[in-house]
């Protein structure tokens, strides 16, 4: 860790000058602007006061941040084989997020889960194929090419009586799958 960049990047994010910190710190400009330039350490007393006045503690300083993950490859997947379908959520813990996208894979007859009404949304492509969208009463055909943009207000689910599999992209907001 580079302790001395950190400390530049709260410091700027504060708004604060190097004679600002030096003030409220109390410590003299010169040995923060050493401090933020790695030419020397402060002791862990003086890295205490330093980090006190730019509001944060040695705990948080020290915290390893781990890089949010934003691409994903098909080892990321996980896959889930079910009788006439395959739900490969494609990003993995997306229940954690607004929305969970996940590619469908419908064989000729088969249909995805049934989906109770919910307060979200949801919006799916059709990448190959031909699929029946059933949206309460209303069966509704989406082919290749084509999206479909439901609200979750009725009961709803896909299926494929078409010949051929089907793959759709599939994504609901808050995370239903």
């Amino acid at each position: 860790m580079d302790i001395g960049q950190k400390i530049k990047r709260l410091r700027t994010k504060n708004g604060l000058t190097l004679e600002e910190l030096a003030s409220r710190s109390e410590l003299t400009k010169g040995f923060l602007s050493q401090v933020e330039r790695n030419l020397t350490s402060p002791s862990i007393a003086t890295l205490n006061d330093i980090l006190e006045a730019l509001g944060t503690t040695l705990a948080a300083f020290f915290k390893e941040e781990q890089e949010e993950k934003s691409v994903f490859t098909k080892e990321d997947y996980f896959v889930d084989e079910r009788d006439g379908c395959i739900i490969n959520w494609i990003v993995p813990n997306a229940q954690k997020n607004e929305m969970e996208p996940i590619l469908l894979e419908l064989e000729t007859g088969g249909e995805s889960q049934r989906l109770d009404p919910h307060d979200g949304e949801e919006f799916g492509f059709v990448l190959s194929g031909r699929v029946i969208l059933v949206d309460g009463d209303k069966e509704i055909t989406v082919r290749k090419g084509e999206t479909f943009y439901i609200k979750g207000l009725n009961p709803h689910y896909l299926k494929n009586v078409s010949s051929a599999p089907a793959k759709v992209l599939w994504i609901t907001t808050p995370p239903l799958f």
